[in-house]
């Protein structure tokens, strides 16, 4: 179709999109099948495939604004949406492991969460992760081959075509980094070390004890791809799909132990709405467990401390909360590629001990251009790093509310670090990353050492502990399973309580080998899966 065809097409629909939206938040009704507390990268999927259905009616709650804004669909400025309005601006208590610093801790606040403002990453997990989960709910359904199977429905893959691991009719668009000048001298350098490299980050290395590859991006002809754009923003021309922005919601509402809808603020007024089947929380490792604990499910004391009447006492409730540490190494390159992005070129996982099953440690190849010459267009130099993280942290935080209101901020104590075994584990990659980065193939690009510079084994420790910050991967915070701490289980249904379920990165049982974007997408399939085949919807 020619190109004029297509401008035409999509502005017609974005108008019908917007005149259908402006009309159903007008007509906001006192009741729907289900209200979706959040528009990340996995309530965009729920929202998505439950309107699919034209007799179901959908309400999605938001409590950002649109998408639809330069600083979302260039995915080469997601660095500048940390500190604006299109992330919750939260901050950690003081760090006692990271010599006390308060680290900032921004997540996701507008139409995509996370998606539409992140780095582009898609990392699926690895075979051990999905194992994990199976196990700990006993529901195969989580399990390596069972996600594999809906990748397949997820992705639409544009690299070189895999039946066994990629899927190319799907709704999320991926295709391998191709504006990654400094990759193939990083990728040898990797392999020198003794990593052997794959084609695709997502294929056999999900399944390996190490490995490298080109990065892999949600990114189109330069425009980020995000989880809203590619589920949901092309249904929202049907009348049964409600998105609302603007929408904090602020408790869940309940009849005995039975989730009946939510409260919420839009427009400076509090509205209540009826879920007729299901309330799902999708609001972010973060928000999640607050509005759950200020809702009345969470550990008991810190409910009755606050007056809050507990509907159902779950201690794991704002438990288990882990990150991804995240360090690196900094060079001035002494020429400057003539294209380049400050999105992830390339990525290397391995074990920090022989001893290790599977990888626990990552590099991330980055690079920015600064300064241009006489505001020319070509940058007169670049930085370039090697990020380095620990991916299967031990260390666990804890969230705690301070308040029983939504103006209330949480206590976040992400306790970075605070096993011995991940400052070793993340001693190990930046010292590795440093060596990749002084590595011949890497030379010519490597000017001048910016950080962490030469340093002994003490320097490097407290290097390590004055840089170290969130990977802005929040996750396991209600985690899924059997156990006391769980607070759903492998259907992602809260305990103990009807008709309400959570649908996030929080249910995790741990973090995922890797970026989260991915896995959350999954957990939005695995909600939509077991919503339908529970209510035959």
């Amino acid at each position: 179709m020619e190109p004029s065809k297509v401008s035409n097409l999509n502005a017609s629909f974005s108008l019908r999109v917007a005149q259908n939206q402006q009309r159903l938040a007008e007509n906001i009704l006192s009741s729907y099948d289900f209200v979706i507390c959040g528009a990340g990268s996995t309530g965009s999927v729920i929202a998505r495939r439950l309107a699919e259905n034209e007799n179901v009616k959908v309400l999605l709650l938001e409590a950002g604004g649109s998408d639809d804004l330069p600083s979302c669909t260039n995915p080469n400025l997601w660095p500048s949406t940390l500190k604006s309005d299109l992330a919750w601006q939260f901050e950690t208590q003081p760090e006692k492991h990271l010599l006390g610093r308060t680290l900032p801790y921004p997540m996701g606040k507008v139409l995509g969460g996370g998606s539409s403002i992140n780095a582009c990453v898609w990392l699926v997990g690895h075979k051990s992760d999905w194992d994990f989960f199976a196990e700990c709910t006993g529901d195969s359904a989580w399990c390596h081959e069972a996600v594999r199977k809906l990748y397949h429905r997820i992705e639409d893959w544009r690299g070189e075509a895999d039946i066994n691991y990629r899927g190319h009719r799907g709704q999320v668009y991926i295709t391998p980094n191709r504006n990654a000048p400094l990759a193939p001298a990083f990728l040898e350098a990797v392999v020198s070390a003794g990593i052997p490299r794959f084609d695709s980050q997502n294929g056999p290395l999900m399944e390996a004890d190490s490995g490298c590859s080109i990065a892999e991006l949600n990114v189109h002809d330069g425009s980020r791809q995000s989880i809203f754009r590619s589920y949901t923003y092309p249904v929202m021309d049907r009348p049964n799909l409600t998105v609302l922005t603007r929408a904090l919601v602020t408790k869940i509402l309940f009849s005995d132990n039975k989730a009946t809808g939510v409260e919420f603020i839009h427009l400076g007024k509090v509205v209540t709405v009826q879920a007729g089947v299901e309330v799902v929380v999708s609001s972010g490792a973060i928000q999640t467990p607050k509005l759950l604990m200020q809702s009345g499910i969470g550990p008991r004391d810190q409910l009755i401390r606050f007056g809050i009447p507990v509907i159902n006492h779950l201690p794991g409730v704002g438990q288990n909360l882990q990150d991804h540490p995240l360090s690196g190494c900094l060079w001035e390159a002494p020429e400057v590629p003539e294209s380049t992005s400050v999105l992830t070129q390339a990525i290397a996982l391995w074990k920090s001990a022989p001893e290790k099953l599977t990888p626990d440690i990552a590099a991330y190849l980055i690079a920015r251009p600064l300064a241009t010459e006489n505001g020319g267009a070509r940058p007169k130099s670049m930085v370039w790093g090697i990020r380095s993280a620990v991916l299967q942290p031990r260390s666990r935080g804890q969230l705690l509310l301070t308040g029983p209101n939504a103006s209330d901020g949480m206590r976040i104590e992400p306790n970075l670090l605070s096993d011995p075994m991940d400052r070793t584990a993340a001693l190990t990659a930046l010292k590795f990353c440093r060596e990749l980065g002084r590595s011949p193939s890497l030379r010519a690009f490597a000017g001048r050492e910016l950080e962490p510079g030469n340093l002994d084994d003490r320097g490097m420790e407290d290097y390590l502990r004055r840089t170290v910050q969130t990977f802005w991967h929040q996750s396991s915070t209600a985690k899924m399973g059997k156990d006391d701490m769980s607070v759903v289980g492998g259907d992602l249904l809260v305990h103990g309580v009807q008709r309400l379920r959570i649908a996030d990165a929080s249910v995790l049982p741990r973090i995922t080998t890797g970026n989260t974007m991915a896995p959350s997408v999954v957990i939005g399939e695995r909600a939509s899966d077991a919503i339908r085949s529970h209510h035959g919807v």
